[in-house]
């Protein structure tokens, strides 16, 4: 089991518990603050709630958390250690010196600094190959994007295990080319914020209107294609060279203040305090940590549809998670997910038309398993739906691990007949009985499959035949007089 070590353990720090905890790596904490376990615990909740909701296979099972007092027990053994007590220097160097003397040499210690450079971190340090910057952002569980910033003295071996370590997690590592103070990220966000606080203490936006501008305008677009694919788009078909021509003579336009600051007075402070309580004081944060959790996993999810940007990264992710192996000599399991948010109906359960959904993935996965996946129906052939039967029998909600076992109750010739249970554990959800038949995609009717499918087929339908019969098969509705 891999191990990782937490450093402080606030929001962020909670954030990395999370994110290796949930894709399976035993985790330890060291924070002196007595309220830490409890802090974690939150935030852990929140994750729980919503991480697995973005990944469309099991997860892995979730590591151990131990909470520790000595720094020296937290990290040994560890294979990740990452730094993230709070933005000051002489601090943050003081941890790094405890920690050169008690890690391993193979050890990779990251920074979640917002601001300081890693040669900053490395100064002094008798090992300084094994720091660098790994900085991430909030909710640390679901954003994958994590600005990754060496120095010299980090080998290429160290870079390229940092990186494929965080791949592992499921973040999006993005190697920063040279140190600079703040790196990239927080740079592009202190320019759009040091206008922000221009436009409202000019009395010309207040906080709400701002954060609408941003949220139902190019917000939405930066999400799905950053700054220079979108800018790309609004050059039309002559694309970035006719944007650039376009708009360059506006950047001598005396539009920002960037080389400036308003005066950061207690009046400022007081004015946009008072907008935002307006703004978002009805809701406590923990509310508003759950509704940006749900907003962030529907978008990412619309992505992941889509195949395009962080939906992609997650794509890849099933991927290297894979599918349960396949026993034949008892139920198949088809899919092993989690509900996600975008499952979910009006009276917060999941919804009837996501049963359907899960039950065709279960279809579509058994379906490969007999060898009728996206290379052979490329060739022409594939499995039609004739039919289908569903029982909704208990309800499941936002977060419930939910595997589909299914059963061949026919493989023959053209036809296949399969059997679905949903399943929480031991508690029976659903079941989905369907009617399949092979088609020619050329013809668009009933047609032989190729022998390899039908002789798996065949020999799962075998292995199923020796199972009891599921309790439902054939059910229609009934109404009682």
């Amino acid at each position: 089991m891999k191990t990782a070590a937490i450093i402080g353990g606030g929001v962020i720090g909670g954030g990395w518990a999370a994110r290796f905890l949930l894709m399976g790596w035993d985790v330890r904490v060291f924070d002196p603050d007595p309220e830490a376990e409890r802090k974690i615990g939150e935030v852990l909740d929140n994750a729980r709630r919503s991480l697995p909701g973005l990944s469309d296979v099991s997860m892995p099972a979730e590591g151990r958390l131990s909470f520790h007092d000595d720094l020296a027990e937290a990290v040994a053994g560890a294979t990740w250690v990452q730094e993230s007590v709070p933005e000051r220097l002489e601090l943050k160097q003081k941890v790094y010196a405890s920690l050169m003397e008690a890690v391993g040499e193979d050890a990779i210690i990251g920074s979640s600094t917002s601001g300081f450079k890693p040669s900053e971190l490395q100064a002094g340090l008798s090992r300084p190959g094994q720091v660098l910057v790994a900085h991430p952002f909030n909710p640390v569980y679901l954003l994958p994007v994590v600005e990754v910033v060496p120095t010299q003295a980090n080998s290429a071996e160290i870079r390229a295990r940092a990186a494929g370590i965080l791949t592992e997690v499921g973040m999006k590592p993005v190697e920063i080319k040279q140190e600079i103070d703040a790196h990239v990220a927080d740079r592009l966000l202190e320019a759009v914020w040091r206008e922000a606080l221009w436009l409202v203490s000019d009395g010309i936006a207040t906080t709400e209107e701002i954060d609408d501008i941003m949220r139902f305008g190019f917000g939405l677009r930066w999400a799905q294609m950053g700054l220079f694919e979108t800018y790309r788009v609004a050059g039309g078909e002559a694309g970035m060279k006719h944007f650039m021509a376009q708009f360059g003579p506006a950047l001598k336009w005396p539009w920002t203040k960037l080389m400036d600051v308003p005066e950061f007075t207690d009046e400022l402070v007081d004015l946009i305090a008072d907008q935002s309580d307006a703004q978002s004081g009805m809701h406590s944060i923990r509310e508003l940590e759950r509704i940006r959790d749900d907003n962030l996993v529907g978008m990412m999810r619309a992505l992941k549809a889509r195949d395009w940007g962080a939906g992609a990264l997650l794509n890849e992710q099933d991927r290297r998670l894979g599918q349960p192996d396949v026993v034949i000599e008892r139920p198949v399991v088809t899919l092993s997910t989690a509900i996600p948010i975008d499952w979910l109906d009006y009276n917060g359960h999941m919804t009837e038309s996501r049963y359907l959904d899960a039950f065709a993935r279960s279809t579509d996965r058994f379906m490969e398993i007999i060898g009728c996946d996206a290379d052979y129906i490329a060739t022409g052939g594939s499995y039609f739906t004739a039919e289908t039967h569903i029982r909704h029998i208990d309800e499941a909600h936002l977060g419930q691990r939910i595997r589909v076992e299914t059963t061949c109750l026919l493989g023959e010739g053209k036809k296949m007949h399969l059997f679905h249970q949903m399943f929480e554990g031991a508690r029976l959800l659903a079941t989905g009985e369907h009617f399949l038949l092979h088609v020619s995609l050329d013809t668009r009717r009933p047609a032989p499959p190729a022998d390899h499918i039908e002789a798996r087929l065949v020999e799962i339908a075998e292995a199923h035949a020796k199972l009891p019969r599921p309790e439902g098969v054939g059910r229609a509705i009934a109404v009682k007089p």
